[in-house]
Protein backbone atom coordinates (compact mmCIF):
# COMPACT_ATOMS: atom_id res chain seq x y z
CA UNK A 1 0.00 0.00 0.00
CA UNK A 2 1.31 3.36 -1.18
CA UNK A 3 2.02 6.34 1.30
CA UNK A 4 2.06 9.24 1.76
CA UNK A 5 4.11 12.90 2.49
CA UNK A 6 1.37 15.45 3.56
CA UNK A 7 2.05 18.76 1.36
CA UNK A 8 -0.09 21.52 2.80
CA UNK A 9 -0.07 24.62 0.47
CA UNK A 10 -1.94 27.54 2.10
CA UNK A 11 -2.78 30.61 0.13
CA UNK A 12 -1.69 34.11 1.69
CA UNK A 13 -5.36 35.11 1.20
CA UNK A 14 -6.80 32.63 3.79
CA UNK A 15 -8.94 34.26 6.61
CA UNK A 16 -8.40 32.90 10.46
CA UNK A 17 -10.64 30.36 10.58
CA UNK A 18 -8.68 28.46 8.06
CA UNK A 19 -5.17 28.96 9.29
CA UNK A 20 -6.89 27.55 12.10
CA UNK A 21 -8.11 24.23 10.77
CA UNK A 22 -4.67 24.26 9.01
CA UNK A 23 -3.09 23.94 12.48
CA UNK A 24 -5.40 21.76 14.11
CA UNK A 25 -4.59 19.14 10.96
CA UNK A 26 -0.77 19.08 10.87
CA UNK A 27 1.65 17.80 13.25
CA UNK A 28 4.02 19.24 16.18
CA UNK A 29 6.97 18.20 13.14
CA UNK A 30 5.44 20.04 10.46
CA UNK A 31 7.89 22.25 8.58
CA UNK A 32 6.61 25.53 7.71
CA UNK A 33 7.96 27.24 4.20
CA UNK A 34 6.79 30.92 3.83
CA UNK A 35 7.41 33.96 1.35
CA UNK A 36 9.26 36.85 3.53
CA UNK A 37 6.51 39.10 3.40
CA UNK A 38 4.06 40.24 5.97
CA UNK A 39 1.03 38.23 4.81
CA UNK A 40 3.14 35.30 5.25
CA UNK A 41 4.17 36.33 8.64
CA UNK A 42 0.70 36.62 9.48
CA UNK A 43 -0.31 33.01 8.32
CA UNK A 44 2.66 31.64 10.37
CA UNK A 45 1.64 33.53 13.24
CA UNK A 46 -1.78 32.00 13.02
CA UNK A 47 0.11 28.66 12.30
CA UNK A 48 2.28 29.22 15.85
CA UNK A 49 4.46 27.07 13.87
CA UNK A 50 8.55 28.29 13.34
CA UNK A 51 8.47 29.36 9.83
CA UNK A 52 11.81 28.78 7.16
CA UNK A 53 11.52 31.67 4.71
CA UNK A 54 12.26 31.05 1.27
CA UNK A 55 12.75 34.23 -1.09
CA UNK A 56 12.10 31.72 -3.97
CA UNK A 57 8.24 31.72 -2.36
CA UNK A 58 8.50 35.61 -2.93
CA UNK A 59 5.15 36.93 -5.12
CA UNK A 60 7.61 38.26 -8.40
CA UNK A 61 5.44 40.37 -11.65
CA UNK A 62 7.32 38.80 -14.07
CA UNK A 63 7.80 34.57 -13.40
CA UNK A 64 10.90 33.14 -15.15
CA UNK A 65 9.69 30.46 -17.51
CA UNK A 66 11.64 27.69 -15.11
CA UNK A 67 9.63 29.40 -11.68
CA UNK A 68 7.67 26.40 -11.35
CA UNK A 69 10.61 24.18 -11.46
CA UNK A 70 12.30 26.09 -8.86
CA UNK A 71 9.43 26.26 -6.31
CA UNK A 72 9.19 22.63 -6.73
CA UNK A 73 12.82 22.32 -5.99
CA UNK A 74 12.55 24.02 -3.19
CA UNK A 75 9.65 22.36 -1.20
CA UNK A 76 10.99 18.51 -2.09
CA UNK A 77 14.10 19.52 -0.44
CA UNK A 78 12.05 20.44 2.67
CA UNK A 79 10.14 17.18 2.20
CA UNK A 80 12.97 14.95 1.58
CA UNK A 81 14.62 15.93 4.35
CA UNK A 82 12.05 13.98 6.50
CA UNK A 83 9.72 12.13 5.18
CA UNK A 84 7.74 11.40 7.89
CA UNK A 85 6.33 15.20 8.67
CA UNK A 86 4.36 17.47 7.07
CA UNK A 87 5.50 20.36 4.55
CA UNK A 88 3.11 23.54 5.27
CA UNK A 89 3.89 25.65 1.78
CA UNK A 90 2.64 29.30 2.55
CA UNK A 91 2.59 32.36 -0.73
CA UNK A 92 0.62 33.98 -2.49
CA UNK A 93 -1.92 32.74 -5.29
CA UNK A 94 0.20 33.16 -8.12
CA UNK A 95 3.03 31.43 -6.66
CA UNK A 96 1.03 28.34 -5.13
CA UNK A 97 -0.66 27.69 -9.02
CA UNK A 98 3.10 27.84 -10.75
CA UNK A 99 3.96 25.53 -7.81
CA UNK A 100 0.95 22.76 -8.16
CA UNK A 101 1.59 22.74 -12.01
CA UNK A 102 4.87 20.86 -11.14
CA UNK A 103 4.17 19.59 -7.54
CA UNK A 104 0.66 18.12 -8.41
CA UNK A 105 0.13 18.24 -12.20
CA UNK A 106 -2.18 15.64 -12.10
CA UNK A 107 -4.17 17.04 -9.25
CA UNK A 108 -7.18 19.57 -9.81
CA UNK A 109 -6.71 22.46 -8.12
CA UNK A 110 -8.28 23.29 -5.07
CA UNK A 111 -11.51 25.73 -4.87
CA UNK A 112 -10.72 27.14 -1.44
CA UNK A 113 -6.89 28.98 -0.49
CA UNK A 114 -5.54 25.55 0.76
CA UNK A 115 -4.74 22.68 -1.27
CA UNK A 116 -3.57 19.38 0.10
CA UNK A 117 -0.84 17.40 -2.06
CA UNK A 118 0.51 14.07 -1.25
CA UNK A 119 4.11 12.76 -2.18
CA UNK A 120 4.41 9.48 -2.51
CA UNK A 121 7.11 7.69 -0.50
CA UNK A 122 8.32 4.55 0.90
CA UNK A 123 7.21 2.97 4.23
CA UNK A 124 8.25 4.04 7.34
CA UNK A 125 11.68 1.50 8.10
CA UNK A 126 10.20 -1.00 11.85
CA UNK A 127 12.45 0.47 14.77
CA UNK A 128 13.99 -2.97 15.68
CA UNK A 129 15.20 -1.93 19.36
CA UNK A 130 11.55 -1.02 20.42
CA UNK A 131 10.07 -4.48 18.75
CA UNK A 132 12.81 -6.48 20.38
CA UNK A 133 12.08 -5.17 23.84
CA UNK A 134 8.71 -5.02 23.25
CA UNK A 135 8.81 -8.45 22.38
CA UNK A 136 10.64 -9.51 25.27
CA UNK A 137 7.71 -7.91 27.38
CA UNK A 138 5.64 -9.80 25.38
CA UNK A 139 7.00 -13.12 26.26
CA UNK A 140 7.62 -12.32 30.02
CA UNK A 141 4.01 -11.17 30.44
CA UNK A 142 2.93 -14.32 28.67
CA UNK A 143 5.42 -16.34 31.02
CA UNK A 144 4.34 -14.64 34.10
CA UNK A 145 0.30 -15.62 33.01
CA UNK A 146 0.60 -18.95 32.23
CA UNK A 147 -1.11 -20.09 34.96
CA UNK A 148 -4.12 -17.96 34.35
CA UNK A 149 -4.44 -17.75 30.50
CA UNK A 150 -2.45 -19.78 27.94
CA UNK A 151 0.65 -19.09 26.13
CA UNK A 152 -0.20 -18.14 23.09
CA UNK A 153 -3.17 -15.42 24.42
CA UNK A 154 -0.51 -12.33 24.64
CA UNK A 155 1.25 -12.77 21.87
CA UNK A 156 -1.83 -13.32 19.41
CA UNK A 157 -3.49 -9.99 21.01
CA UNK A 158 -0.27 -8.37 20.00
CA UNK A 159 -0.18 -9.71 16.65
CA UNK A 160 -4.48 -8.21 16.09
CA UNK A 161 -3.50 -4.84 17.75
CA UNK A 162 -0.55 -4.64 14.80
CA UNK A 163 -2.92 -5.91 12.33
CA UNK A 164 -5.43 -2.93 13.16
CA UNK A 165 -2.81 -0.71 13.27
CA UNK A 166 -2.02 -1.30 9.74
CA UNK A 167 -4.90 0.24 7.99
CA UNK A 168 -5.16 3.43 10.24
CA UNK A 169 -3.28 5.91 8.08
CA UNK A 170 -0.07 7.08 9.68
CA UNK A 171 0.42 4.60 12.19
CA UNK A 172 0.99 1.57 9.90
CA UNK A 173 4.91 2.06 10.85
CA UNK A 174 3.54 1.16 14.67
CA UNK A 175 1.22 -1.37 13.21
CA UNK A 176 4.54 -3.48 11.48
CA UNK A 177 6.23 -3.04 14.99
CA UNK A 178 3.66 -4.66 17.18
CA UNK A 179 3.77 -7.44 14.80
CA UNK A 180 7.64 -7.73 15.10
CA UNK A 181 7.00 -7.49 18.53
CA UNK A 182 4.48 -10.56 18.73
CA UNK A 183 6.59 -12.52 16.83
CA UNK A 184 9.78 -11.84 18.58
CA UNK A 185 7.68 -12.71 21.83
CA UNK A 186 7.19 -16.27 20.23
CA UNK A 187 11.03 -16.45 20.00
CA UNK A 188 11.94 -15.41 23.00
CA UNK A 189 9.41 -17.60 24.89
CA UNK A 190 10.54 -20.49 22.54
CA UNK A 191 14.38 -19.90 23.98
CA UNK A 192 13.32 -19.42 27.79
CA UNK A 193 10.94 -22.44 27.40
CA UNK A 194 13.49 -24.72 25.58
CA UNK A 195 15.56 -23.25 28.61
CA UNK A 196 13.89 -24.61 30.97
CA UNK A 197 12.57 -27.98 32.33
CA UNK A 198 9.12 -27.51 30.32
CA UNK A 199 8.80 -29.11 27.37
CA UNK A 200 9.17 -26.51 23.92
CA UNK A 201 5.92 -28.27 22.58
CA UNK A 202 4.05 -26.22 25.30
CA UNK A 203 4.13 -23.18 24.07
Amino acid sequence: MTEYQRILVVSTQADPAEVQRVRARIGSSAVVLTAPTAEGKRIVQGLRHDAHPETELAPVRFPDVDRGHRLDEVVRRHAVADRYRDVVVVADPATITLLLRVLAPDQLPASGPVTEVGLPRGPRPVALAPAAIGGAGIAVGALALSSVVPLWVLPVLGALVGLVLLVVPGQRHLGRTVLVAAGASVVVGLLVIAGSDRFPGAW
